[in-house]
Protein backbone atom coordinates (compact mmCIF):
# COMPACT_ATOMS: atom_id res chain seq x y z
CA UNK A 1 0.00 0.00 0.00
CA UNK A 2 1.53 3.41 -0.80
CA UNK A 3 2.70 5.62 1.88
CA UNK A 4 -0.30 8.78 0.83
CA UNK A 5 -3.17 5.95 1.48
CA UNK A 6 -1.14 4.24 4.88
CA UNK A 7 -1.21 8.23 6.20
CA UNK A 8 -5.14 8.64 6.09
CA UNK A 9 -5.37 5.51 7.37
CA UNK A 10 -3.60 6.17 10.22
CA UNK A 11 -5.29 9.94 10.27
CA UNK A 12 -8.66 8.31 10.24
CA UNK A 13 -8.08 5.66 12.84
CA UNK A 14 -6.89 9.11 14.99
CA UNK A 15 -9.61 11.44 14.61
CA UNK A 16 -12.48 9.23 13.64
CA UNK A 17 -13.29 8.67 17.35
CA UNK A 18 -13.32 12.21 18.11
CA UNK A 19 -15.39 13.44 15.32
CA UNK A 20 -17.91 10.37 16.21
CA UNK A 21 -17.69 11.44 19.88
CA UNK A 22 -19.13 14.73 18.74
CA UNK A 23 -21.67 13.41 16.48
CA UNK A 24 -23.07 11.41 19.04
CA UNK A 25 -24.04 14.64 21.23
CA UNK A 26 -25.87 15.64 18.61
CA UNK A 27 -29.79 14.47 17.60
CA UNK A 28 -30.23 11.51 14.90
CA UNK A 29 -30.91 12.09 11.28
CA UNK A 30 -34.67 11.10 11.18
CA UNK A 31 -34.06 8.08 9.04
CA UNK A 32 -31.42 7.23 11.96
CA UNK A 33 -33.20 7.24 14.62
CA UNK A 34 -35.61 4.06 14.55
CA UNK A 35 -37.82 3.53 17.33
CA UNK A 36 -35.69 3.79 20.26
CA UNK A 37 -33.25 6.66 20.63
CA UNK A 38 -30.94 5.31 23.32
CA UNK A 39 -30.31 2.40 20.66
CA UNK A 40 -29.82 4.56 17.98
CA UNK A 41 -26.61 6.58 19.81
CA UNK A 42 -25.68 2.55 20.77
CA UNK A 43 -25.69 1.75 17.07
CA UNK A 44 -23.64 5.08 16.49
CA UNK A 45 -20.90 3.85 18.95
CA UNK A 46 -20.63 0.40 17.17
CA UNK A 47 -20.80 1.88 13.68
CA UNK A 48 -17.76 4.25 14.67
CA UNK A 49 -15.55 1.85 16.93
CA UNK A 50 -16.49 -0.63 13.93
CA UNK A 51 -14.96 1.96 11.30
CA UNK A 52 -11.88 2.68 12.97
CA UNK A 53 -11.09 -0.62 13.71
CA UNK A 54 -11.69 -1.44 9.99
CA UNK A 55 -9.32 1.14 9.08
CA UNK A 56 -6.48 0.20 11.64
CA UNK A 57 -6.63 -3.52 10.23
CA UNK A 58 -6.22 -2.20 7.02
CA UNK A 59 -3.64 -0.07 8.37
CA UNK A 60 -2.03 -3.79 9.32
CA UNK A 61 -2.57 -5.47 6.46
CA UNK A 62 -0.79 -2.28 4.23
CA UNK A 63 1.96 -2.22 6.88
CA UNK A 64 5.40 -3.14 5.09
CA UNK A 65 5.93 -6.18 7.50
CA UNK A 66 9.57 -6.54 5.72
CA UNK A 67 10.64 -3.66 7.24
CA UNK A 68 8.59 -3.00 10.67
CA UNK A 69 11.75 -0.75 12.50
CA UNK A 70 10.99 2.11 10.49
CA UNK A 71 8.11 4.67 11.14
CA UNK A 72 5.50 4.48 8.61
CA UNK A 73 1.96 6.32 8.23
CA UNK A 74 3.85 9.19 8.96
CA UNK A 75 2.51 12.49 8.77
CA UNK A 76 4.74 15.44 9.94
CA UNK A 77 3.36 18.69 10.09
CA UNK A 78 4.40 22.00 12.37
CA UNK A 79 1.96 22.97 14.87
CA UNK A 80 2.88 25.65 17.01
CA UNK A 81 6.32 27.06 15.62
CA UNK A 82 7.67 28.83 18.37
CA UNK A 83 7.81 25.85 20.49
CA UNK A 84 8.55 23.41 18.07
CA UNK A 85 5.89 21.32 18.53
CA UNK A 86 4.78 19.34 15.53
CA UNK A 87 1.41 16.77 14.52
CA UNK A 88 3.75 14.04 13.82
CA UNK A 89 2.06 10.65 13.68
CA UNK A 90 3.58 6.96 12.36
CA UNK A 91 3.60 3.66 13.51
CA UNK A 92 6.16 0.97 13.62
CA UNK A 93 6.38 -2.65 14.61
CA UNK A 94 6.10 -1.95 18.53
CA UNK A 95 3.05 0.56 18.37
CA UNK A 96 0.69 -1.49 15.79
CA UNK A 97 -0.04 -4.23 17.33
CA UNK A 98 -1.19 -2.02 20.44
CA UNK A 99 -3.23 0.48 17.87
CA UNK A 100 -4.84 -2.73 16.57
CA UNK A 101 -6.11 -4.21 19.69
CA UNK A 102 -6.97 -0.67 21.39
CA UNK A 103 -9.68 -0.88 18.65
CA UNK A 104 -10.50 -4.20 18.92
CA UNK A 105 -10.93 -3.72 22.80
CA UNK A 106 -13.50 -0.94 22.24
CA UNK A 107 -15.36 -1.64 19.25
CA UNK A 108 -16.41 -5.17 21.26
CA UNK A 109 -17.01 -2.98 24.23
CA UNK A 110 -19.37 -0.43 21.87
CA UNK A 111 -21.04 -3.59 20.96
CA UNK A 112 -21.28 -5.46 24.15
CA UNK A 113 -22.88 -2.05 25.71
CA UNK A 114 -25.35 -2.21 22.52
CA UNK A 115 -27.23 -5.55 23.68
CA UNK A 116 -26.03 -4.54 27.50
CA UNK A 117 -26.02 -0.53 28.78
CA UNK A 118 -24.24 -0.11 31.99
CA UNK A 119 -27.04 1.45 34.21
CA UNK A 120 -26.36 4.92 34.52
CA UNK A 121 -27.10 8.62 32.59
CA UNK A 122 -27.76 9.13 29.03
CA UNK A 123 -26.42 6.78 26.72
CA UNK A 124 -24.98 9.63 24.56
CA UNK A 125 -23.01 11.32 27.10
CA UNK A 126 -21.70 7.07 27.57
CA UNK A 127 -21.09 6.34 23.98
CA UNK A 128 -19.35 9.72 23.52
CA UNK A 129 -17.12 8.94 26.28
CA UNK A 130 -16.09 6.02 24.91
CA UNK A 131 -15.26 7.60 21.92
CA UNK A 132 -13.07 9.88 23.59
CA UNK A 133 -11.17 7.69 25.76
CA UNK A 134 -10.46 5.54 22.27
CA UNK A 135 -9.18 8.53 20.47
CA UNK A 136 -6.87 9.33 23.29
CA UNK A 137 -5.69 5.65 23.64
CA UNK A 138 -4.76 5.60 19.97
CA UNK A 139 -3.14 9.17 19.75
CA UNK A 140 -0.71 7.41 22.56
CA UNK A 141 0.38 5.32 20.81
CA UNK A 142 0.47 7.00 17.33
CA UNK A 143 2.01 10.13 17.68
CA UNK A 144 5.90 11.28 17.51
CA UNK A 145 6.15 14.33 19.46
CA UNK A 146 6.49 14.82 23.47
CA UNK A 147 4.22 17.31 23.67
CA UNK A 148 1.45 15.09 21.58
CA UNK A 149 1.93 12.11 23.61
CA UNK A 150 1.53 14.02 26.81
CA UNK A 151 -1.71 15.67 25.30
CA UNK A 152 -2.82 12.88 24.52
CA UNK A 153 -1.68 10.97 28.00
CA UNK A 154 -4.09 13.12 29.62
CA UNK A 155 -7.15 13.28 27.21
CA UNK A 156 -8.24 9.61 28.57
CA UNK A 157 -8.67 10.42 32.27
CA UNK A 158 -11.83 12.56 32.24
CA UNK A 159 -13.92 9.96 30.12
CA UNK A 160 -12.51 7.14 32.35
CA UNK A 161 -13.15 9.25 35.67
CA UNK A 162 -17.22 9.96 34.04
CA UNK A 163 -17.17 6.39 33.09
CA UNK A 164 -16.46 5.08 36.94
CA UNK A 165 -18.25 7.89 38.54
CA UNK A 166 -21.23 8.26 36.61
CA UNK A 167 -21.59 4.39 35.42
CA UNK A 168 -19.83 2.81 37.94
CA UNK A 169 -21.25 0.71 41.30
CA UNK A 170 -20.67 0.44 44.64
CA UNK A 171 -18.58 3.08 45.76
CA UNK A 172 -17.66 4.74 42.32
CA UNK A 173 -16.86 8.39 43.65
CA UNK A 174 -14.13 7.82 46.21
CA UNK A 175 -12.94 5.25 43.03
CA UNK A 176 -12.84 7.86 40.85
CA UNK A 177 -11.41 10.72 42.61
CA UNK A 178 -8.21 8.36 43.81
CA UNK A 179 -8.08 7.00 39.89
CA UNK A 180 -7.43 10.99 38.54
CA UNK A 181 -5.58 12.43 41.73
CA UNK A 182 -3.22 9.92 41.61
CA UNK A 183 -2.39 10.05 37.60
CA UNK A 184 -2.96 13.79 37.72
CA UNK A 185 -0.18 13.90 40.05
CA UNK A 186 2.16 11.48 38.21
CA UNK A 187 1.07 13.35 34.95
CA UNK A 188 2.58 16.27 36.04
CA UNK A 189 5.79 15.44 37.64
CA UNK A 190 5.71 13.57 33.83
CA UNK A 191 5.38 16.66 32.42
CA UNK A 192 8.31 18.42 34.07
CA UNK A 193 10.44 15.65 32.90
CA UNK A 194 9.25 16.14 29.11
CA UNK A 195 10.02 19.50 29.49
CA UNK A 196 13.24 18.85 30.64
CA UNK A 197 14.43 16.29 27.38
CA UNK A 198 12.77 19.35 25.31
CA UNK A 199 14.31 22.41 26.39
CA UNK A 200 17.88 20.47 26.71
CA UNK A 201 17.68 18.95 23.55
CA UNK A 202 15.72 21.79 21.56
CA UNK A 203 13.62 19.30 20.35
CA UNK A 204 10.43 17.56 21.05
CA UNK A 205 10.28 14.65 18.32
CA UNK A 206 10.91 11.27 19.54
CA UNK A 207 12.10 9.89 16.37
CA UNK A 208 15.39 12.65 16.22
CA UNK A 209 15.62 12.14 20.15
CA UNK A 210 15.97 8.20 19.96
CA UNK A 211 19.24 8.37 17.59
CA UNK A 212 22.27 8.42 19.00
CA UNK A 213 23.48 11.42 16.39
CA UNK A 214 20.79 13.52 17.24
CA UNK A 215 19.41 15.87 19.69
CA UNK A 216 20.26 12.96 22.50
CA UNK A 217 23.58 13.52 22.56
CA UNK A 218 23.18 17.12 24.01
CA UNK A 219 21.55 15.50 26.96
CA UNK A 220 24.28 14.92 30.04
CA UNK A 221 24.00 11.99 32.36
CA UNK A 222 22.44 14.46 34.91
CA UNK A 223 19.48 15.63 32.75
CA UNK A 224 19.25 12.04 31.67
CA UNK A 225 18.78 11.01 35.35
CA UNK A 226 16.29 13.76 36.35
CA UNK A 227 14.18 12.77 33.40
CA UNK A 228 13.89 9.38 34.01
CA UNK A 229 13.16 9.91 37.34
CA UNK A 230 10.12 12.64 36.33
CA UNK A 231 8.87 11.00 33.56
CA UNK A 232 9.15 7.53 35.18
CA UNK A 233 7.01 8.66 38.64
CA UNK A 234 4.21 9.34 35.43
CA UNK A 235 4.81 6.07 33.66
CA UNK A 236 4.60 4.10 36.98
CA UNK A 237 1.50 5.26 38.29
CA UNK A 238 -0.64 4.28 35.06
CA UNK A 239 1.35 1.12 34.56
CA UNK A 240 0.80 0.34 37.50
CA UNK A 241 3.56 -0.40 39.34
CA UNK A 242 4.07 -1.17 43.42
CA UNK A 243 4.05 0.66 45.30
CA UNK A 244 2.02 3.59 43.45
CA UNK A 245 -1.09 1.00 41.71
CA UNK A 246 -3.80 1.90 45.33
CA UNK A 247 -5.82 3.36 42.71
CA UNK A 248 -6.18 0.49 40.39
CA UNK A 249 -8.43 -2.17 42.38
CA UNK A 250 -10.91 0.46 43.57
CA UNK A 251 -10.78 1.79 39.96
CA UNK A 252 -11.30 -1.60 38.81
CA UNK A 253 -13.85 -2.84 41.17
CA UNK A 254 -15.86 0.44 41.47
CA UNK A 255 -15.82 0.51 37.12
CA UNK A 256 -18.77 -0.56 34.82
CA UNK A 257 -17.57 -3.74 33.05
CA UNK A 258 -16.91 -1.87 29.95
CA UNK A 259 -14.63 0.69 32.01
CA UNK A 260 -12.81 -2.29 33.63
CA UNK A 261 -11.90 -3.95 29.85
CA UNK A 262 -10.69 -0.87 28.58
CA UNK A 263 -8.78 0.24 32.40
CA UNK A 264 -6.94 -2.96 32.05
CA UNK A 265 -6.63 -3.74 28.09
CA UNK A 266 -5.53 -0.22 27.38
CA UNK A 267 -4.38 2.22 29.82
CA UNK A 268 -2.14 0.25 31.62
CA UNK A 269 -0.07 0.09 28.56
CA UNK A 270 0.16 3.47 28.27
CA UNK A 271 2.42 3.57 30.59
CA UNK A 272 4.48 0.63 29.73
CA UNK A 273 4.65 1.83 26.19
CA UNK A 274 6.30 5.22 27.30
CA UNK A 275 9.15 3.61 29.03
CA UNK A 276 10.14 1.25 25.59
CA UNK A 277 9.30 4.52 23.34
CA UNK A 278 10.34 7.48 25.23
CA UNK A 279 13.03 6.14 28.32
CA UNK A 280 14.47 3.42 26.46
CA UNK A 281 16.05 5.28 23.92
CA UNK A 282 16.00 8.78 24.59
CA UNK A 283 17.61 8.26 28.13
CA UNK A 284 19.66 5.16 28.13
CA UNK A 285 21.95 6.27 30.69
CA UNK A 286 19.44 7.33 33.26
CA UNK A 287 17.52 4.41 32.35
CA UNK A 288 20.58 2.50 32.88
CA UNK A 289 21.13 3.64 36.43
CA UNK A 290 17.45 2.92 37.27
CA UNK A 291 17.41 -0.51 35.76
CA UNK A 292 17.88 -2.27 38.66
CA UNK A 293 15.42 -0.26 40.97
CA UNK A 294 12.61 -0.66 38.21
CA UNK A 295 13.35 -4.15 38.45
CA UNK A 296 13.15 -4.64 42.49
CA UNK A 297 9.88 -2.80 42.31
CA UNK A 298 8.45 -5.01 39.12
CA UNK A 299 9.55 -8.48 41.14
CA UNK A 300 8.03 -6.98 44.66
CA UNK A 301 5.01 -6.64 42.61
CA UNK A 302 4.56 -9.80 41.11
CA UNK A 303 5.12 -11.43 44.74
CA UNK A 304 2.64 -8.54 46.17
CA UNK A 305 0.08 -9.10 43.45
CA UNK A 306 -0.32 -12.85 44.16
CA UNK A 307 -0.24 -12.77 47.55
CA UNK A 308 -3.12 -10.23 47.37
CA UNK A 309 -5.13 -12.02 45.21
CA UNK A 310 -4.18 -15.86 47.53
CA UNK A 311 -5.84 -13.31 50.31
CA UNK A 312 -8.59 -12.84 48.54
CA UNK A 313 -9.45 -16.15 47.12
CA UNK A 314 -9.28 -17.61 51.21
CA UNK A 315 -12.66 -18.89 51.83
CA UNK A 316 -14.18 -16.75 54.20
CA UNK A 317 -11.88 -13.95 53.14
CA UNK A 318 -15.04 -12.18 51.68
CA UNK A 319 -12.76 -11.60 48.43
CA UNK A 320 -13.89 -9.55 45.33
CA UNK A 321 -13.58 -11.22 41.99
CA UNK A 322 -13.51 -8.63 40.23
CA UNK A 323 -10.93 -6.71 42.56
CA UNK A 324 -8.86 -9.85 42.35
CA UNK A 325 -8.30 -9.61 38.67
CA UNK A 326 -7.19 -6.00 39.37
CA UNK A 327 -4.25 -7.41 41.67
CA UNK A 328 -3.64 -9.96 39.16
CA UNK A 329 -2.97 -7.13 36.50
CA UNK A 330 -0.07 -5.40 39.21
CA UNK A 331 1.26 -8.74 39.15
CA UNK A 332 1.32 -9.28 35.79
CA UNK A 333 2.36 -5.59 34.43
CA UNK A 334 5.20 -6.46 36.72
CA UNK A 335 6.45 -8.81 34.63
CA UNK A 336 6.43 -6.06 31.75
CA UNK A 337 8.41 -3.79 33.87
CA UNK A 338 10.98 -6.30 34.63
CA UNK A 339 11.10 -7.00 30.90
CA UNK A 340 11.61 -3.42 30.42
CA UNK A 341 14.34 -3.19 33.04
CA UNK A 342 16.49 -5.65 31.69
CA UNK A 343 17.16 -3.20 28.84
CA UNK A 344 18.01 -6.13 26.31
CA UNK A 345 16.14 -6.97 22.81
CA UNK A 346 14.55 -9.88 24.69
CA UNK A 347 13.57 -8.93 27.72
CA UNK A 348 11.60 -5.92 25.90
CA UNK A 349 10.44 -7.96 23.33
CA UNK A 350 8.96 -10.29 25.73
CA UNK A 351 7.49 -6.70 28.00
CA UNK A 352 5.76 -6.10 24.54
CA UNK A 353 4.11 -9.75 23.68
CA UNK A 354 2.68 -9.42 27.59
CA UNK A 355 1.47 -6.21 26.92
CA UNK A 356 -0.66 -7.49 24.16
CA UNK A 357 -1.45 -10.92 26.31
CA UNK A 358 -2.86 -9.26 29.15
CA UNK A 359 -4.88 -6.93 26.86
CA UNK A 360 -6.78 -9.87 25.61
CA UNK A 361 -6.72 -12.25 28.11
CA UNK A 362 -8.10 -9.72 31.06
CA UNK A 363 -10.39 -8.13 29.05
CA UNK A 364 -11.92 -11.45 28.43
CA UNK A 365 -11.75 -12.03 32.02
CA UNK A 366 -13.48 -8.87 33.38
CA UNK A 367 -15.93 -9.47 30.52
CA UNK A 368 -17.00 -12.53 32.27
CA UNK A 369 -16.72 -11.23 35.61
CA UNK A 370 -19.24 -7.99 34.73
CA UNK A 371 -21.37 -10.95 32.97
CA UNK A 372 -21.48 -12.93 36.49
CA UNK A 373 -22.32 -9.46 38.39
CA UNK A 374 -25.71 -9.15 36.20
CA UNK A 375 -26.16 -13.27 36.99
CA UNK A 376 -26.05 -12.65 40.63
CA UNK A 377 -26.20 -9.25 41.74
CA UNK A 378 -22.27 -10.05 43.26
CA UNK A 379 -18.63 -10.63 42.43
CA UNK A 380 -18.12 -11.68 46.41
CA UNK A 381 -16.37 -15.27 45.85
CA UNK A 382 -17.71 -16.28 48.93
CA UNK A 383 -21.35 -16.12 47.48
CA UNK A 384 -20.02 -17.39 43.90
CA UNK A 385 -18.95 -20.13 45.81
CA UNK A 386 -21.49 -21.23 47.74
CA UNK A 387 -24.67 -23.42 47.05
CA UNK A 388 -26.52 -20.42 45.97
CA UNK A 389 -23.55 -19.73 43.47
CA UNK A 390 -21.99 -20.60 40.04
CA UNK A 391 -21.05 -23.96 39.88
CA UNK A 392 -20.46 -22.98 36.58
CA UNK A 393 -19.10 -26.05 35.39
CA UNK A 394 -22.56 -28.22 35.36
CA UNK A 395 -25.35 -25.16 35.28
CA UNK A 396 -23.64 -22.71 31.90
CA UNK A 397 -21.00 -25.34 31.07
CA UNK A 398 -19.91 -22.58 28.36
CA UNK A 399 -19.63 -19.79 30.38
CA UNK A 400 -17.61 -22.22 32.99
CA UNK A 401 -15.67 -23.73 29.99
CA UNK A 402 -14.78 -20.12 28.93
CA UNK A 403 -13.62 -18.31 32.69
CA UNK A 404 -11.23 -21.76 33.11
CA UNK A 405 -9.91 -21.02 29.66
CA UNK A 406 -9.29 -17.09 30.95
CA UNK A 407 -8.01 -18.18 34.02
CA UNK A 408 -5.14 -20.60 32.72
CA UNK A 409 -4.51 -18.05 29.86
CA UNK A 410 -3.99 -15.78 32.90
CA UNK A 411 -1.35 -18.44 34.70
CA UNK A 412 0.89 -18.41 31.59
CA UNK A 413 -0.09 -22.00 30.51
CA UNK A 414 2.26 -23.17 27.66
CA UNK A 415 0.39 -22.70 24.01
CA UNK A 416 -1.36 -19.85 24.75
CA UNK A 417 -0.38 -16.19 25.08
CA UNK A 418 0.36 -15.88 28.33
CA UNK A 419 3.39 -17.36 28.26
CA UNK A 420 5.85 -16.00 25.72
CA UNK A 421 5.90 -12.41 27.41
CA UNK A 422 6.52 -13.64 30.97
CA UNK A 423 8.94 -16.43 29.98
CA UNK A 424 10.76 -13.88 27.52
CA UNK A 425 10.56 -11.03 30.56
CA UNK A 426 12.24 -13.78 32.53
CA UNK A 427 14.78 -14.55 30.01
CA UNK A 428 16.01 -10.90 29.75
CA UNK A 429 16.59 -10.81 33.84
CA UNK A 430 18.53 -13.65 33.40
CA UNK A 431 21.14 -12.45 31.00
CA UNK A 432 20.49 -8.28 31.47
CA UNK A 433 22.23 -5.34 29.49
CA UNK A 434 25.93 -4.90 29.59
CA UNK A 435 26.51 -2.78 33.12
CA UNK A 436 23.90 -4.27 35.02
CA UNK A 437 24.46 -6.70 38.03
CA UNK A 438 23.38 -9.74 37.30
CA UNK A 439 22.99 -11.77 40.62
CA UNK A 440 20.67 -8.95 41.11
CA UNK A 441 18.64 -9.10 37.96
CA UNK A 442 18.83 -13.41 38.66
CA UNK A 443 17.06 -12.47 41.93
CA UNK A 444 14.59 -10.63 40.48
CA UNK A 445 14.02 -13.97 37.81
CA UNK A 446 13.63 -15.95 40.66
CA UNK A 447 11.38 -13.77 42.40
CA UNK A 448 9.37 -13.82 39.31
CA UNK A 449 9.08 -17.05 39.18
CA UNK A 450 8.10 -17.57 42.47
CA UNK A 451 5.04 -15.39 41.33
CA UNK A 452 4.33 -17.72 38.58
CA UNK A 453 3.89 -20.14 41.05
CA UNK A 454 1.93 -18.68 42.74
CA UNK A 455 -0.47 -17.01 40.22
CA UNK A 456 -1.09 -20.54 39.34
CA UNK A 457 -2.35 -21.35 42.60
CA UNK A 458 -4.74 -18.54 43.15
CA UNK A 459 -6.28 -19.01 39.75
CA UNK A 460 -6.76 -22.78 39.99
CA UNK A 461 -8.30 -21.98 43.44
CA UNK A 462 -11.13 -19.41 41.56
CA UNK A 463 -11.61 -22.05 38.77
CA UNK A 464 -12.30 -24.51 41.56
CA UNK A 465 -14.50 -22.27 43.52
CA UNK A 466 -16.38 -20.35 40.77
CA UNK A 467 -16.59 -23.08 38.14
CA UNK A 468 -17.31 -26.07 40.46
CA UNK A 469 -18.63 -24.67 43.58
CA UNK A 470 -19.25 -25.22 47.26
CA UNK A 471 -19.70 -28.39 48.86
CA UNK A 472 -23.29 -29.60 49.29
CA UNK A 473 -24.68 -30.51 52.65
CA UNK A 474 -25.44 -34.19 52.86
CA UNK A 475 -28.12 -33.25 55.91
CA UNK A 476 -32.20 -32.94 54.98
CA UNK A 477 -33.03 -29.60 55.09
CA UNK A 478 -36.24 -27.84 55.25
CA UNK A 479 -37.79 -26.24 52.88
CA UNK A 480 -37.12 -21.91 53.39
CA UNK A 481 -39.57 -20.31 55.74
CA UNK A 482 -41.88 -17.31 55.17
CA UNK A 483 -39.33 -15.40 57.64
CA UNK A 484 -36.23 -16.89 56.46
CA UNK A 485 -34.25 -13.83 54.55
CA UNK A 486 -32.65 -15.12 51.35
CA UNK A 487 -29.11 -13.90 52.14
CA UNK A 488 -28.87 -16.75 54.63
CA UNK A 489 -28.70 -19.66 51.73
CA UNK A 490 -24.58 -18.80 51.80
CA UNK A 491 -25.33 -20.10 55.61
CA UNK A 492 -27.02 -23.39 54.92
CA UNK A 493 -25.52 -24.75 51.73
CA UNK A 494 -27.87 -28.08 51.73
CA UNK A 495 -31.31 -25.73 51.81
CA UNK A 496 -30.48 -24.00 48.73
CA UNK A 497 -28.48 -26.69 46.13
CA UNK A 498 -31.87 -27.95 44.91
CA UNK A 499 -33.61 -24.15 44.72
CA UNK A 500 -30.77 -22.42 42.77
CA UNK A 501 -32.05 -20.81 39.68
CA UNK A 502 -30.98 -21.64 36.28
CA UNK A 503 -27.84 -19.92 35.36
CA UNK A 504 -27.98 -18.37 31.69
CA UNK A 505 -25.43 -19.89 29.67
CA UNK A 506 -23.12 -17.52 27.33
CA UNK A 507 -25.91 -15.02 24.81
CA UNK A 508 -25.07 -15.08 21.70
CA UNK A 509 -24.63 -11.18 22.15
CA UNK A 510 -21.63 -12.70 24.60
CA UNK A 511 -20.18 -14.58 22.18
CA UNK A 512 -19.63 -11.95 19.74
CA UNK A 513 -17.60 -9.83 21.98
CA UNK A 514 -15.83 -12.37 23.84
CA UNK A 515 -14.86 -15.07 21.05
CA UNK A 516 -12.60 -12.61 19.01
CA UNK A 517 -10.64 -12.42 22.60
CA UNK A 518 -10.27 -16.10 23.02
CA UNK A 519 -9.77 -17.03 19.32
CA UNK A 520 -6.19 -14.34 19.73
CA UNK A 521 -5.40 -15.70 23.05
CA UNK A 522 -4.82 -18.99 21.16
CA UNK A 523 -3.76 -17.68 18.27
CA UNK A 524 -0.82 -15.58 19.80
CA UNK A 525 0.36 -18.58 21.77
CA UNK A 526 0.41 -20.55 19.15
CA UNK A 527 2.54 -18.01 16.72
CA UNK A 528 4.34 -15.93 18.75
CA UNK A 529 6.27 -15.13 15.36
CA UNK A 530 3.02 -12.52 14.31
CA UNK A 531 4.17 -10.24 17.31
CA UNK A 532 7.95 -10.78 17.87
CA UNK A 533 8.58 -10.79 14.06
CA UNK A 534 6.83 -6.68 14.07
CA UNK A 535 8.67 -5.83 17.41
CA UNK A 536 11.89 -7.77 17.70
CA UNK A 537 13.53 -5.51 14.73
CA UNK A 538 11.94 -2.36 15.88
CA UNK A 539 13.28 -2.94 19.60
CA UNK A 540 16.62 -3.82 18.36
CA UNK A 541 17.26 -0.35 16.43
CA UNK A 542 15.65 1.41 19.68
CA UNK A 543 18.05 -0.02 21.71
CA UNK A 544 20.68 0.42 19.26
CA UNK A 545 20.33 4.44 18.97
CA UNK A 546 18.37 3.80 15.74
CA UNK A 547 21.18 1.92 13.85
Amino acid sequence: MNHTALQILLAAVVALPLIGALAALFPAPPGLRGKDPDQAVLRHGVTVTGAVLAAAIALAVGFDHDHPARMQATTDISWIPALDIRIHLGVDGISLPLVVMTALLTFLCALYSYFHMPTGPSPKAFVALLLVLEAGTLATFAVLDLMLFFLAFETVLIPMYFLIARWGGAGRQPAAWKFILYTLLGSVVMLLGLLLIGVKSGTFDMVALATDNGPKAQLSHTVQLLAVLTVGIGLAVKSPMWPLHSWLPDAHTAAPTVGSVLLAGVLLKMGTYGFVRIALPITPEGMHTFAPYLAALAAVGIVYGSLACLALVRKGAQGDLKRLIAYSSVGHMGFVLLGIASMTPTGVNGALFANIAHGLITGLLFFMVGALKDRFGSTDLDTLAGSTGAALYGKAPRFGGLLAFGAVASLGLPGLAGFWGEMLAMFGAFRPAAGLSRPAFLTFMVMAGLGTLLTAAYLLLVVRRVCMGGTPHLAPTAPLGAGDPPGDDAATPGRAADRAPAIPDLARYEYAAWSPLAALTVLAGLWPAALLGLSDPAVQQLLGGGK
